[in-house]
């Protein structure tokens, strides 16, 4: 516990982090001020003095995950031409499957408060799934470009493809992350079929 009057060093992340810890633990239905200040061990009112309230703390959380997601994902460029195709696909799917930016997205949606601020948000530009699947697609045709990708292959729908299914296992896939993994992989698998030249 902080002693009162002692600076806790970068606080969001110290928040961020026990937040995620409650969420795997014990799903959104317990994420309280509480909760999180007790997880993070800190003073109680410290959330509160840093956010105007759960619904901001919440939505700043699902926003810094989204831009940490979408830096992963916009590394893929340097990734041109070296590795296989499908092997950068998949790192950038594995990448996206331990982020927590998908995950508590999900959160967002049981706090209207905290939806709202996201939506807008992501309206006025901050990253998120958009930003993510515009990286993917700006990596292939990249690829596309130094003749390791298809002419003729939708480099969009394969970005959609994967990020939309990234999503759906992080948003039904529970605790299994193997089986995410292994979902993942075979998705990947199909992609890169469909991509090669």
């Amino acid at each position: 516990m902080s002693p009162r009057g002692v600076a806790t060093p970068d606080v969001r992340e110290l928040l961020f982090s026990a937040a995620e810890r409650v969420l795997e633990r014990e799903g959104p239905g317990a994420l309280t001020s509480r909760a999180i200040t007790g997880e993070a061990g800190c003073a109680k009112g410290l959330l509160h003095a840093h956010f105007a309230g759960l619904d901001e703390f919440v939505a700043e959380l699902v926003l810094d995950r989204f831009a940490r997601a979408a830096l992963h994902a916009e590394e893929l460029h340097g990734r041109v031409g070296h590795d296989t195709v499908a092997e950068n696909l998949l790192a950038v799917a594995l990448t996206l499957l331990s982020s927590a930016g998908p995950t508590v997205a999900g959160l967002a949606l049981t706090r209207p408060g905290a939806s709202l601020r996201v939506h807008e948000a992501l309206e006025g530009g901050a990253p998120g799934f958009a930003s993510i699947q515009e990286a993917i697609t700006g990596y292939l045709d990249a690829e596309r470009q130094g003749g390791r990708v298809a002419e003729h292959a939708e480099t969009g729908a394969v970005a959609l493809a994967l990020v939309g299914t990234v999503h759906h296992l992080l948003m039904t896939s529970g605790h299994d992350k193997q089986d995410a993994r292994e979902r993942a992989g075979q998705l990947v698998s199909v992609l890169a079929t469909a991509l090669r030249p």
